[in-house]
């Protein structure tokens, strides 16, 4: 309970929150009127209170869009989670073959992986060791089509392989290198290539989710 809230500031807030748990989602303010039995243009003031005491906030003046802040003004973490696919599998050492398929999905935060359109693939192998990147482990990727030199990717080779490594673009060639010293690194041609993404970030069982 905020002391500084009155009782139907803090019961629309708490709506708000419930309805953002619940669907991940504000309500509609249609909603919030009707739930709490009052008009629109009530629910209007209350939320332009809420707004004032820095409780919540608009992205435009009129939006429906509503962010639940914390003690930082910074949007709250119930509202930061975002859910991003899992397609298929990747190889991290021999390149294994890149299924298109649906392979689940992962719960990340907003607030550290901001980028649209991000996927993940699950990682099988140990060429990418010395990069913290892990037997089992998830990559989370940001879509790409170009990289910078030695920036880990994830690329289709030949189409119809996958791996992720390093790449470095050279004057008549593409180098793909691993990060372990058991695997060699590989060189294509710059049709053999296609780049899917940059990883930015692993996740590695329920409690370790590191940004790279």
């Amino acid at each position: 309970m905020r002391p500084d809230l009155t009782p139907r500031q803090q019961d629309l807030l708490q709506y708000v929150e419930y309805e953002i748990r619940r669907t991940g989602n504000a309500p509609s303010l249609r909603r919030a009127a009707a739930h709490m039995g009052v008009s629109h243009t009530a629910i209007s003031q209350l939320i332009k209170g809420l707004e004032q005491k820095e409780v919540i906030r608009r992205e435009r003046r009129y939006s429906r869009t509503i962010h639940v802040l914390n003690q930082a003004r910074e949007t709250a973490g119930l509202m930061r989670w975002r859910e991003i696919p899992i397609v298929g599998k990747i190889a991290a050492g021999l390149p294994l073959y890149a299924q298109q398929e649906w392979g689940g999905s992962l719960v990340v935060d907003a607030g550290r992986y901001a980028g649209r359109n991000l996927f993940a693939l699950k990682v099988h192998g140990d060429s990418m060791r010395d990069a913290a990147i892990l037997d089992g482990d998830i990559a989370i990727c940001e879509p790409r089509q170009f990289a910078q030199n030695g920036e880990i990717i994830a690329a289709l080779i030949r189409e119809e392989e996958a791996t992720i490594k390093r790449f470095f673009l050279r004057k008549d060639h593409i180098e793909l290198r691993p990060e372990n010293p058991a695997y060699e690194p590989k060189i294509y041609g710059f049709d053999e290539v296609l780049i899917q993404g940059k990883v930015i970030g692993i996740q590695r069982g329920p409690d370790v989710l590191a940004r790279l």
